[in-house]
């Protein structure tokens, strides 16, 4: 398991959100944004393997749901196309699990365990 994960969570169904896209970036120090992982979220609506091998390290982090792609394949509207979580780490030894509470029209997000 990555040292960043994400479990999205459909609250309109009550279900796993199944094959939402996903990705994480990493800001530079010159506040570009470089690409650190990606995914899509599993049967359990979870992504474990977000940083892909790669080693976490202090710094500003942002997830990006795509959240039109996932509202697309269940053929309905859906009002935030994507939702982009910013984050910092400060401590890259401890574990960051950023979950997604998601519905057609709000979304919620906290810092999990």
């Amino acid at each position: 398991m990555s040292a960043i994960t994400t479990h999205v969570l459909d609250t309109s169904t009550g279900r796993p959100a199944v094959g939402v896209p996903v990705t994480l970036e990493r800001q530079a120090g010159d506040g570009r944004w470089q690409s650190a992982g990606h995914g899509v979220t599993n049967q359990d609506g979870r992504l474990t393997n977000l940083l892909a091998g790669s080693q976490l390290a202090a710094g500003t982090y942002r997830v990006t749901f795509d959240t039109a792609a996932y509202f697309r394949a269940k053929n309905q509207q859906v009002f935030y196309p994507q939702v982009q979580v910013m984050f910092t780490v400060r401590d890259a030894g401890q574990h960051y699990h950023v979950p997604l509470l998601l519905s057609p029209y709000g979304y919620s997000t906290y810092r999990g365990s």
